[in-house]
């Protein structure tokens, strides 16, 4: 059943002149959830923010953070494409976002632009949550952007063995490097090209992830990992939350994998992200609900 405005506990006022301003920047960013989970959250707990949309072109990157100090925004979400080229635009990184090079949360702090990383905590939350143990495991990554550095080092934390795949070989050995200051486990990468060598790392290995956007919505019919390279014990882990089934997922559910969507992943670092910019804890079950009935 599906959340409507009117079902919400407070009634709905319009934004002031005193009203806080929350984002999110990105391109795309029409397919977004988080205007709807964290906006249904601000209205659940009364609180005097909004949570807006911005569509920001790489060149125009720069001035848009400026903009979150001249507009006095107090935070900001940031994905696709930006989570990597933003961080040199703040003031202050956080240790474990400095490592894993990729921010995907800004702070405004009376002016003093704060990056964190929620991306990674929220995803081996959501794996924890699911109830799949990472212990021992061995564990293939497609990608080797912001979404893959922060859930590669918080897999690095649990896993026995971590191969990536990516298509550039720069991002990837920078990535593996930075895996390799940090952790000491085996640590792989293969070129997309490499088919041959990405189906047998599949073959041997406990689970797979996609943090890349292959497959994500309007382009649902595109898949990196082709069907035959499956196996029905491999636990099948796709970021991407819309379209909530990938082409990926589809075909790992058909073999028999075990599969889990990004959408718990995005629940889980948007009320951290929401915590940390109100100090107020949102509702996870109000937040996860309203994603999914835009979703299905």
């Amino acid at each position: 059943m599906k959340i409507s405005i009117k079902d919400l506990s407070i009634m709905i006022t319009s934004p002031t002149s005193k009203t806080k301003v929350l984002c999110i920047i990105g391109n795309p960013i029409e397919h977004s959830m988080s205007v709807t989970m964290h906006n249904a959250s601000i209205q659940n707990l009364g609180l005097d923010y909004v949570y807006l949309a911005f569509k920001v072109l790489s060149n125009d990157l720069s001035s848009a953070i400026n903009g979150l100090k001249a507009f006095k925004i107090k935070g900001a979400s940031i994905t696709i494409p930006h989570k990597i080229s933003v961080m040199k635009y703040l003031d202050k990184i956080e240790p474990m976002a400095e490592n894993i090079g990729a921010i995907n949360t800004i702070k405004n702090e009376n002016g003093i632009l704060i990056g964190r990383n929620t991306d990674g905590e929220g995803f081996i939350k959501s794996i924890k949550e699911s109830g799949y143990n990472l212990k021992n495991k061995k564990i293939v990554l497609f990608g080797a952007g912001g979404a893959a550095r922060a859930c590669a080092f918080y897999l690095a934390k649990e896993i026995d063995e971590i191969t990536i795949i990516n298509r550039s070989n720069s991002s990837m050995k920078d990535l593996i490097s930075k895996l390799k200051l940090n952790y000491d486990i085996p640590i792989k990468g293969f070129n997309l090209s490499k088919s041959e060598d990405i189906k047998n790392e599949i073959e041997g290995s406990d689970m797979l992830v996609n943090t890349t956007s292959i497959g994500m919505y309007p382009n649902v019919n595109e898949n990196l990992v082709k069907q035959s390279w499956l196996h029905p014990k491999l636990f099948v882990v796709d970021v991407i939350y819309s379209p909530l089934q990938t082409k990926l997922l589809q075909e790992a559910s058909s073999i028999g994998c075990n599969v889990l969507s990004g959408v718990d992943m995005l629940v889980n670092q948007g009320i951290l992200a929401f915590k940390w910019w109100t100090g107020v804890s949102p509702d996870k079950k109000l937040m996860k609900q309203v994603v999914l009935d835009e979703l299905i």
